[in-house]
């Protein structure tokens, strides 16, 4: 069933968004203006992107509306373009120079729109050595030094799924942008492009760490340092059922009560000594593995000790504290993470499932006042 704009459901009702259908970053950055309330209309490709998921299930597509065309057709270009001079912001993930021989480039968009904000989505950037070069999530965060700093220290770097880069360094960095641009956009009329490259968002995360290994505090290897794992206080521990819990009694009174309740309170006074750290991890080990995750979940319920169970994806929803948050929630009988963050004055909600390739071109057509993209205009 085609699907109107639903007014009023975020803060960003009333902004309209052009999503070049794409896979990874691009949608997910576009799925975070549409459950803020953007209206999103994905311009789907004939015969889908070929990721073989079902677009029933392909929860990145939620909260949007979709219209199919052919960019390599006569036509297509110049639907988009239609559409273009009636939003507010167009977002594609095509490699460098892709959108340009399509005529969707920022020239051609711009010229059309003068205040659109274009949001390019890649992994190495628009220019440099390797603009034009394929890559995917992991070897953006291995060039960046991002990846080194994952795992055990004897071991290959541990591969953070693709959420690192393709949707902290990717989809996060490209939604503050083109957000940015927009406030510009409409305090000065000039709209421009954006290029937000995964390469520098998994950079920039490392800001921190960078001034930590400016002043001496972190070493440039994996597993030595206080938040990678090297730190005995800081890191999972198998239990006796073979579950893990997740240890991070960082200051003082929390690392008291953390030992006090493991039961090795005075087993090491002080816990900064280095040279003793591999008996300390020693130790937290042995008493951990006395007690189920369930056990141990139970003695720390309650307390300030910074422990917590490591749950599975279908097991987190259930957990009692997002439970009553609901950071949760069923729509269309799929589970699935609520919108976030959360404002008090225009709350988010998904509204509707995944947009269907062409569900809602006729609804679009009309609310965006773009005849052309009916079939019978197209006939």
């Amino acid at each position: 069933m085609a699907k109107g704009p639903t007014p009023g459901h975020g803060p960003l009702t009333g902004v309209r968004v052009v999503e070049l259908a794409g896979i990874g970053p691009g949608p997910f950055a576009a799925m975070l203006l549409a459950d803020l309330g953007a209206d999103v209309v994905r311009v789907d490709r004939p015969g889908g992107a070929g990721l073989g998921i079902d677009p029933a299930h392909d929860l990145t597509n939620r909260n949007k509306r979709s219209v199919v065309l052919d960019l390599k057709s006569d036509e297509g270009p110049a639907r988009v373009l239609d559409l273009v001079e009636r939003a507010d912001i167009l977002v594609e993930g095509y490699r460098p120079g892709v959108a340009e021989r399509l005529g969707v480039g920022p020239d051609a968009c711009l010229a059309r729109n003068p205040k659109l904000v274009y949001g390019r989505m890649t992994g190495w950037g628009q220019d440099g050595p390797l603009a034009d070069r394929a890559g995917h999530d992991i070897a953006y965060i291995a060039l960046t030094g991002t990846l080194s700093m994952i795992g055990e220290p004897d071991e290959p770097p541990t591969v953070p799924a693709n959420l690192v880069g393709d949707y902290a360094g990717g989809s996060l960095y490209l939604a503050v942008g083109v957000l940015a641009a927009l406030q510009h956009a409409r305090a000065h009329g000039e709209g421009q492009v954006v290029d937000a490259a995964i390469v520098d968002g998994a950079a920039h995360l490392a800001t921190m760490i960078h001034g930590m290994l400016a002043a001496g505090s972190w070493q440039d290897r994996r597993g030595a340092n206080l938040l990678d794992g090297g730190c005995p206080f800081y890191g999972t521990y198998a239990t006796s059922d073979g579950g893990h819990m997740a240890v991070g009694p960082l200051e003082g009174p929390f690392y008291a009560e953390f030992a006090r309740l493991l039961g090795i309170a005075d087993a090491f006074p002080d816990r900064w000594d280095l040279a003793r750290w591999d008996e300390l991890r020693a130790a937290v080990t042995e008493r951990f593995l006395t007690r189920t995750r369930a056990e141990w979940t139970e003695v720390f319920a309650g307390t300030d000790a910074c422990v917590a169970p490591v749950l599975s994806l279908t097991e987190a929803p259930h957990h009692p504290h997002l439970a009553a948050r609901s950071t949760f929630v069923e729509h269309g009988g799929r589970t699935q993470p609520a919108p976030a963050p959360r404002f008090s004055a225009t709350p988010v909600s998904v509204r509707t499932g995944p947009a269907l390739p062409g569900a809602d071109t006729e609804a679009v057509a009309a609310d965006w006042d773009v005849p052309g993209l009916r079939p019978t205009a197209r006939d």
